[in-house]
């Protein structure tokens, strides 16, 4: 089956018959359809939607195929070579399944997960702790991402009080900055210390962040239910009052 869909695409971008659109993309103009895919894969498990789900992976495979077309024609690789060098990488990361070395116990799987990731690391050259953290990352993400990266080396606060303790630093710091580009560099340092606390809490800040974002959206829409077309012309009073409203029955 993924072979018709990588005839398809070879057809889309074939030079002189394809697709007027398909044919001129490159990996840079794709990348953003790769993101807003991979959002709507999840978007689609968070809704519970088993049937979107399905449609939703079929476009982010797409992608994959896209992306290795592109590589092929440039001579650099085809989906073969990125399906062997996944399936690699899987048997690689996982000895105790795979071929585990003797006398690996359950227990060191996490260890050794790590130790072999950071092997691959090294053997791209890595010279960081931070190396391959990619920029491509929702900022929060990759916020923590680099802090668990820090915290691996010893670059971290023993328990979560030295890191809401930061949270109060960076505020002052905001209150106090007294520019725009300032206090936009203290609020992103505000952020950083939040998602540092909450990771140290054990909190997802990503997807605590989702459920903030899914939570505000639904009681908004309430609002706008109780008050019909009048929403738009209600004073903030009033508005805060349809919001308690809203918060209390649920």
């Amino acid at each position: 089956m993924v072979d018709r869909l990588v005839t398809i695409m070879a057809r889309l971008r074939h030079p002189t018959e394809g697709c007027d659109w398909d044919r001129v993309q490159t990996f840079e103009t794709i990348a953003p359809y790769t993101i807003e895919e991979a959002h709507e894969v999840a978007d689609a498990i968070a809704r519970g939607d088993i049937a979107d789900l399905k449609d939703e992976l079929g476009d982010l495979l797409l992608q994959v195929v896209f992306h290795s077309r592109i590589a092929e024609e440039a001579g650099h690789f085809a989906l073969p070579d990125v399906v062997a060098a996944i399936s690699d990488k899987m048997e690689r990361r996982h000895p105790h399944l795979f071929g585990a070395p003797p006398g690996v116990a359950g227990g060191d799987v996490p260890r050794l997960w790590e130790q072999i990731k950071a092997d691959e690391r090294a053997a791209k050259g890595a010279d960081s702790a931070l190396d391959g953290v990619a920029l491509g990352l929702p900022a929060l993400m990759r916020a923590e991402k680099l802090q668990k990266r820090a915290g691996r080396v010893g670059f971290d606060w023993p328990d979560p009080s030295g890191a809401r303790a930061k949270i109060d630093e960076e505020l002052a710091e905001v209150e106090a900055a007294a520019t725009d580009d300032h206090r936009a560099e203290e609020i992103g340092d505000l952020l950083f210390a939040v998602v540092n606390w909450a990771r140290k809490m054990g909190v997802d800040p990503e997807a605590a962040l989702r459920r903030a974002n899914a939570k505000f959206e639904r009681r908004f829409r309430a609002m706008e239910a109780l008050a019909g077309d009048d929403f738009a012309g209600l004073d903030l009073e009033a508005k805060e009052a349809l919001w308690g409203a809203v918060k209390a029955e649920e």
